[in-house]
């Protein structure tokens, strides 16, 4: 009989030890697929990130930016090996017709030359056509200084002067002009041709500051002065500017009225010329 209670004993303790030894095991693996879980979670999520970034850095080129090499009067095959140099991309959007310039060179690219761009960007040149095309003459009544400006940039035309009259609205266009005769919405007009606008201005706002331009090409000093509203007043070249094409190329070594107060429509002389020790250090 008491063998009999011993065996039954040891066999009672042996299924409670087996039966805690399988909860023991439940256990184990309950803990580890929580760790194995959150181990896969916090991968999944390092990885999302990572792959975030890269994505990022694809799309918007991140921290890989460059300087938008200057075109002007380059032919486009000239164009298009410096922009390999530069790398950034180039795309002819539009033609202008200037006498003096020779055919089928640049004339103007947006960004400008010197602007911080991505690698790759695409720089949008306007050439100099070889015969000269007419283009239609816009609206530009009630349009403000910087909207006709795109308006005639679009079109292939320029900005010319800047005359200013007594109006209630400041900088609004109130005529248009070429070469001295009063131009119509729809009249023919040579692509190139610079426009004179009559402005009005307000006797409150009547003041502007003449901006920085030393070390700009023509070109760029002449839309920093429209920006600010003002006008190129004399305009003298050193005698190394010979061409059309030279004084395209010219760099602004001095300026008159540097950082004054001046009415809008006031004219600013610039002295321009080919060699870079003349400029002056910044």
């Amino acid at each position: 009989m008491k063998i009999f209670l011993y065996l039954r004993g040891d066999k009672a303790n042996f299924r409670m030890a087996q039966k805690k030894t399988v909860e023991n095991n439940t256990v184990e693996k309950k803990d580890r697929w929580v760790l194995k879980n959150l181990i896969g979670a916090v991968v999944f999520v390092v990885a999302l990130l990572v792959l975030a970034s890269v994505g990022l850095r694809v799309v918007t080129r991140h921290g890989k930016t460059v300087t938008a090499p200057d075109f002007t009067s380059l032919s486009v095959q000239e164009a298009e090996n410096l922009a390999a140099q530069g790398q950034v991309n180039i795309k002819v959007v539009d033609s202008v017709f200037v006498r003096r310039l020779p055919g089928g060179v640049v004339y103007r690219q947006q960004p400008k030359a010197g602007a911080t761009v991505k690698k790759g960007r695409s720089i949008f040149l306007t050439i100099n056509s070889v015969v000269p095309r007419k283009v239609v003459m816009p609206n530009l009544y009630g349009y403000s200084i910087t909207e006709a400006r795109t308006e005639l940039k679009n079109r292939g035309l320029n900005l010319g002067n800047l005359r200013y009259v007594r109006d209630i609205a400041t900088n609004t266009v109130l005529g248009q002009s070429c070469e001295g005769k009063s131009v119509k919405a729809g009249d023919l007009v040579v692509s190139g041709s610079a426009i004179d606008l009559k402005v009005g201005v307000n006797k409150d706002d009547d003041a502007t500051l003449v901006p920085h331009i030393i070390g700009m090409k023509y070109v760029s000093a002449v839309d920093a002065l429209h920006d600010h509203f003002l006008n190129t007043g004399r305009v003298r070249f050193d005698a190394d500017v010979r061409t059309y094409a030279d004084s395209v190329n010219a760099i602004v070594y001095k300026q008159e009225a540097e950082g004054e107060e001046m009415p809008l429509g006031s004219t600013v002389n610039i002295y321009l010329t080919l060699d870079p020790q003349k400029v002056p250090a910044k």
